[in-house]
C-alpha cells in the first residue's frame, strides 16, 4: 500500500500518532506516540522513546493499526500493518533512527525504530464532513481554532 501525497500532507499536520497494539494474552493498547514519519512509499516509522509495553505488544504480535489527524482540518488516517522492532545494532536500524532524529533533536533519545509495513490505508474524517459537506477546509480550520481557543500562526496560514 503507497503512502501517498494525502497521507504524507496529514501526517505532517499532525501532532501525534496512536499506535494500536495487543499484548501476548491479547488486551488492547493504544498508545500516543509524538515522533513518526514515512518513510518511502510503504513504511511508517515511529521512535520508541518511552515505549516499552508497546515493545513487548509487538514482538508478541506484530499486526498494528496506527491512526493520526490533523486536529484543524479534522481529517487524517487509519494505517493498518505489521511491525516490526529496529534495534540499535541492526544495519537497517540507521534509516529510520535518522529520519525520525531529524524531527525529534537532540533531547528524545530513540531506543528502538518501530517501523511499520503499511498494507491498508483508510480515511478518517471527522463527522461535520458528512453533516456539513459545504464546508470549506478554511470553514473548519476557523471552527476547530475557535473550539480550542487557540490561533494558528502566521506559516499555518500560508499552507
Amino acid at each position: 500500500m503507497v503512502i501517498n501525497q494525502a497521507v504524507r500532507t496529514d501526517i505532517d499536520n499532525a501532532v501525534l500518532c496512536w499506535l494500536a497494539s495487543v499484548d501476548a494474552d491479547g488486551m488492547p493498547n493504544v498508545s500516543p506516540k509524538e515522533i513518526f514519519a514515512p518513510l518511502g512509499d510503504e513504511r511508517l516509522v515511529i521512535a520508541d522513546i518511552a515505549s516499552p509495553r508497546s515493545v513487548a505488544n509487538l514482538r508478541a504480535h506484530p499486526k498494528v493499526c496506527v491512526s493520526f489527524v490533523d486536529v484543524f482540518r479534522q481529517r487524517g488516517f487509519k494505517l493498518y500493518g505489521t511491525a516490526r522492532i529496529g534495534l540499535p545494532d541492526a544495519p537497517d536500524f540507521q534509516e529510520g533512527a535518522a529520519r525520525l532524529a531529524s524531527i525529534a533533536g537532540p533531547d528524545f533519545p530513540i531506543r528502538h525504530v518501530i517501523e511499520v509495513t503499511v498494507s491498508k490505508i483508510n480515511r478518517i474524517w471527522a463527522p461535520s464532513y458528512g453533516l456539513f459537506p459545504d464546508r470549506s477546509e478554511d470553514e473548519r480550520m476557523q471552527t476547530a481554532y475557535a473550539a480550542y481557543g487557540v490561533h494558528p500562526r502566521d506559516e499555518d496560514l500560508e499552507r
